[in-house]
């Protein structure tokens, strides 16, 4: 894996991660990059250099490191603060909310593709989240 520092046609700049350098230029000459902040398919690697932690010095994995990804890390806790989590049992809680079989309330968790392309289809207002849910660990 390579992490690619990115800038669009409009100076936004963004970072993502690719399979290999072979994988990004395979993927921004099909057209199939997008910025983070526009949409604009106008991508390309930014100049960067090399990212080498001093010795004994690890990377802060936790600590957002962009405007974007304090956003994201504020939207994780606001909702972990105000939902429930219903773990892999999240298409039959939204499914039973809708239909009146349960008290309506915030909750997220995980589902399929499948199970949630049938709650979309079955007009179940439901939206994916932009992050992976926290492993639970005993």
């Amino acid at each position: 894996m390579i992490r690619y520092t990115l800038i669009c046609d409009r100076d936004h700049h963004f970072e993502s991660w690719f399979q290999s350098s072979a994988a990004f230029d395979a993927l921004a000459g099909s057209g199939h990059l997008a910025c983070a902040v526009c949409g604009s398919t106008e991508v390309s690697r930014a100049m960067m250099a090399p990212a080498v932690p001093a010795k004994g010095n690890k990377a802060d994995l936790k600590t957002p490191q962009s405007d974007a990804e304090t956003a994201l890390a504020k939207l994780r806790t606001d909702i972990e603060a105000n939902s429930v989590d219903v773990g892999g049992k999240f298409a039959q809680e939204a499914r039973k909310m809708h239909e009146g079989d349960a008290p309506e309330r915030a909750i997220y968790g995980t589902a399929s593709l499948d199970d949630a392309k049938k709650l979309i289809d079955d007009g179940v207002p439901v939206a994916p989240l932009p992050f992976i849910p926290k492993r639970k660990t005993n």
